[in-house]
């Protein structure tokens, strides 16, 4: 495949400058020597980056002056009175993520917004490029799910600047702890801590958690669990932990595999989703043993997963649909009304009861 020229290479690093901020609308670019020693490239390049640029409607030349940042290409995607709603998810067409777009989409269409729809793959990458993508497109509000949002995350500036340019937005399921925005979410923390107090109550004390260590909302799921120990005065055994991220997930039958063979093996696991919840009864049913009968199973996020086996699962509502709709709701007031407070949506965690779950009569 055939590389870029270098023109168009420079002018979407230009384009990303003026993007995130770092070239304020009005402001003058640095001249076409210092871009040509600062790319490293001719300046006949460097013209032909800025001349497309021009075209685009992001520069602008004044004679004798110089080149400026333009705003003309906002004006020029917004031809239509329709306003567009921007949202950004970490996946589209699995697990819970289509019921919570169906609620967004329902909801923006009755009142005649229109939506721009993107996924990142739990990616930074990806999500740079799409918040790129919505500053491009002028969006008048945007929903986003963060992006392993348990680490530092390096897209933060482009939030800062949609909060600049007026633009609302709301994050769901997880925030980012370094911005100061409103968030629809769970209670992740008292979701865990009512799945390990649900097991507790039934006599387990060798409890395996598998939590997500590159999203907050692992990181809540894990304060819940440690919670429900505290409050019973028992302590857990830190052999029996599973951690992963995004990009290790493949890993996770080996590591289930190791736990069900240690000597003080778990009689339960709380898992960090039904997804998840899934493959531990996979392998605690080639192990050889049996659920609920040997091993308890509990999860997040009820999802249709939780009924889809013979084993139907114990798991935590997740209101899906319901935060679709009341994230798109959030958004048009926050666009609608100056008096609306921003304020956040935090869910109370409701536990579905199902056959996942046994008491454990082992004495430990």
């Amino acid at each position: 495949m055939a590389s870029e020229p270098k023109y168009i290479v420079i002018k979407n690093k230009l384009k990303q400058l003026i993007l995130n901020g770092e070239y304020d609308i009005g402001s003058k670019i640095p001249s076409e020597a210092e871009l040509k020693d600062k790319f490293n490239v001719s300046r006949h390049t460097i013209r032909q980056s800025i001349s497309e640029l021009a075209n685009d409607g992001y520069l602008r030349r004044e004679q004798g002056s110089g080149t400026y940042v333009s705003n003309q290409y906002q004006i020029e995607t917004k031809e239509t009175s329709q306003k567009t709603i921007g949202v950004i998810t970490t996946y589209l067409s699995d697990y819970i993520f289509p019921s919570i777009i169906r609620g967004i989409e329902d909801e923006l269409s009755k009142k005649g917004y229109a939506l721009l729809l993107s996924s990142t793959q739990n990616n930074v990458e990806n999500e740079k490029r799409s918040l790129e993508m919505m500053l491009e497109k002028h969006i008048d509000g945007l929903i986003v799910e963060p992006t392993k949002s348990a680490e530092l995350n390096p897209n933060l500036n482009y939030y800062l600047r949609m909060q600049e340019r007026g633009i609302p937005y709301v994050s769901i399921n997880a925030s980012y702890e370094e911005l100061d925005a409103p968030e629809i979410r769970m209670d992740d923390i008292l979701a865990s801590e009512k799945l390990t107090s649900h097991l507790l109550e039934l006599g387990h004390t060798r409890i395996c958690m598998i939590t997500k260590t590159d999203d907050l909302q692992g990181k809540e799921r894990m304060k819940g669990f440690i919670r429900a120990y505290s409050k019973v005065n028992k302590t857990f055994d830190g052999s029996l932990m599973i951690t992963f991220d995004t990009e290790h997930i493949g890993e996770l039958p080996k590591d289930i595999d190791r736990v069900l063979k240690l000597e003080n093996s778990p009689t339960a696991f709380v898992c960090y989703n039904d997804q998840i919840a899934i493959k531990v009864i996979e392998r605690v049913t080639n192990s050889g043993k049996e659920v609920p009968l040997d091993i308890s199973v509990v999860s997040h996020d009820n999802s249709l997963l939780s009924t889809a086996t013979d084993i139907k699962l114990t798991s935590i509502n997740h209101p899906k649909e319901q935060l679709g709709r009341d994230a798109a709701n959030w958004i048009i007031q926050a666009i609608e009304k100056n008096s609306f407070k921003q304020q956040s949506i935090i869910y109370e965690p409701e536990l579905i009861m199902r056959s996942s779950t046994s008491k454990n009569n082992e004495i430990d």
